[in-house]
């Protein structure tokens, strides 16, 4: 069964939340703060070693009421069935969502096409362990017998963004085995990472469900032809793995069919770092590791699928960016983690979130007449708040802010921690809170400088503290957005399991490909056909 088509504009809850919203839209947070000393217990969500504070946001307990009735009117609780039970939500290509089941316990029965898909899914999960376990304890070695010291993932996308952002977030638990990631086909990409490896002791992991990816494919043959100027042919097998449904082009590649790692159709590109895409994860981390991180997504998915709305973290976030996109008008929304090791979470999330809910139709096929999707972008405090944040503070846009902390480092530095945090907190609170004229001329400034120091305040943000970065909670916090994503969608009415629009850009590339070494240019618009021509007369 496939999700309703229901306009959420045209819903008794939006009207609702429309008219609620002219009553409040130029309230002051602190006001409220002020009138209610327990705002910021009842705004906050505490679940396992998560704690969710939402306080400072431009919403009241009413704005939450009005958003569980646009949930119900939405039929919510049942998408959230069907997303679990296997249902075909993603119409457009025929096929189930079933991500969560990677992470499921082995005992739980999910049924796909009546047949339960879980004891395939632990057959998968058997192999990764096995192989992981040979090359990191050095049983499994290359072609001159030495033990793998190095590991390339080559792959693009979901392929590459969700197990490089995972690993290089996890490199505390990281084993002696270094990672590596190619995804650009850009050759000088691919050429600077060959530089500082040794074919006898690199594995390639070549990730590509299709196993026809353009960018994969050309830096998986650039890879394999560099290696085969110092092994042979037959030497391939003994350091070349693929996680691919292709198997005739695998092993015409030349990989061995024991290499070979399957994948789903019911699982999204980027949504597919808990299934065999995330071999390079069990690699550089240990499957130990890998299987925490699942167990901690299974954590989420648990309180997602059974906790109230009201309480219901990925539901409450989700809530709160469809307030702030369809009726504050923001545009954008920032991820901004107050540790080193998430450098490539918002990245990460831009593909998960933009590519999932970017679309202008609704699930009817009718051109949507309202916002969906928003942009996200971020880095890690304390870093960003000498880059972008005078945007936030003062600029003339709302971009609503996810702050992500850790209470405990994991070097156990508590000097640094505790100045990290102390940034961390005072961030949110100046966001809120803002600064006066009365304030700034209390501190003896200027009066012709004063406009240029205060401070509107009222920013939005939520705080998310999180015991420590562990590979459970990192499954756990990647999963919230997850299903965040998922509850936008409803919401928005599109369908948020497809991507056809990256399939227009990659089809005119093939077309200009083969026009390069051509002497004629057909059928492009003059500009494409004048860049063209000064391309082909500068390439060499």
């Amino acid at each position: 069964m496939a999700l309703n088509s229901i306009n959420p504009t045209q819903t008794k809850a939006w009207s609702k939340l429309a008219a609620h919203f002219e009553t409040i839209k130029e309230s002051q947070m602190k006001t409220w703060f002020k009138e209610n000393p327990n705002r910021a217990e009842e705004f906050t969500i505490k679940w396992e070693d998560f704690y969710v504070d939402f306080s400072k946001n431009r919403i009241t307990s009413e704005t939450l009421e009005l958003f569980k009735e646009l949930a119900q009117e939405l039929n919510l609780q049942d998408a959230i069935s069907k997303y679990f039970g296997g249902d075909v939500i993603n119409q457009t290509e025929g096929r189930s969502v079933l991500h969560t089941a990677l992470r499921s316990p082995a005992d739980v029965e999910v049924i796909l096409d009546g047949a339960n898909v879980m004891p395939e899914i632990y057959k998968v999960k058997a192999l990764i362990k096995t192989f992981s376990d040979a090359i990191i304890n050095g049983t499994k070695k290359g072609y001159t017998n030495k033990p793998f010291t190095d590991v390339v993932n080559i792959g693009i996308g979901g392929s590459d963004l969700g197990p490089a952002m995972v690993v290089d977030s996890l490199s505390f638990y990281g084993n002696h085995l270094r990672p590596h990631y190619v995804s650009n086909v850009d050759g000088d990409h691919v050429n600077e990472i060959l530089k500082f490896l040794d074919p006898e002791t690199t594995l390639f992991v070549i990730v590509s469900k299709t196993f026809t990816t353009q960018e994969t494919l050309s830096n998986a043959t650039t890879i394999k032809n560099w290696f085969l100027k110092h092994g042979t042919q037959s030497d391939v097998a003994k350091h070349f793995v693929a996680v691919s449904t292709n198997t005739a082009k695998v092993e015409a590649f030349g990989i061995e069919t024991s290499n070979i790692f399957p994948m789903w159709d019911w699982v999204g590109g980027r949504f597919s770092l808990w299934s065999a895409v995330g071999l390079s994860i069990s690699l550089a981390l240990g499957y130990e590791n890998f299987d925490s991180l699942l167990k901690g997504a299974h954590k989420m998915d648990t309180h997602f699928k059974e906790e109230k709305f009201e309480t219901n973290i990925p539901v409450v976030l989700a809530f709160l960016s469809v307030w702030y996109n369809n009726f504050f008008k923001a545009e954008s929304e920032a991820i901004i983690p107050y540790t080193q090791y998430l450098n490539q979470f918002a990245t990460y999330l831009q593909q998960a979130i933009m590519e999932s809910n970017g679309k202008s139709i609704d699930r009817s096929g009718d051109k949507v007449a309202y916002q969906t999707g928003n942009l996200i972008w971020g880095e890690p405090g304390t870093n960003s708040q000498h880059a972008f944040f005078q945007l936030i503070h003062q600029g003339t846009k709302l971009i609503p802010a996810d702050f992500i902390g850790f209470t405990k480092s994991l070097h156990g530095n508590l000097d640094h921690h505790d100045k990290l945090i102390s940034n961390f907190l005072a961030q949110t609170e100046a966001l809120l809170n803002g600064k006066s004229k009365a304030e700034v001329l209390s501190e003896g400034t200027k009066a012709a400088i004063v406009p240029f120091k205060v401070f509107e305040g009222n920013k939005p943000t939520n705080t998310i503290f999180i015991k420590q970065l562990t590979p459970e909670s990192l499954g756990k916090l990647i999963a919230m957005y997850e299903h965040k994503i998922f509850v936008q969608g409803v919401v928005w009415n599109v369908f948020s399991y497809d991507q056809f629009g990256v399939e227009l850009g990659k089809q005119l590339a093939s077309k200009i490909l083969n026009e390069f070494d051509s002497n004629t240019i057909v059928n492009h618009d003059a500009s494409t056909s004048n860049l063209l021509s000064y391309y082909k007369n500068h390439r060499v």
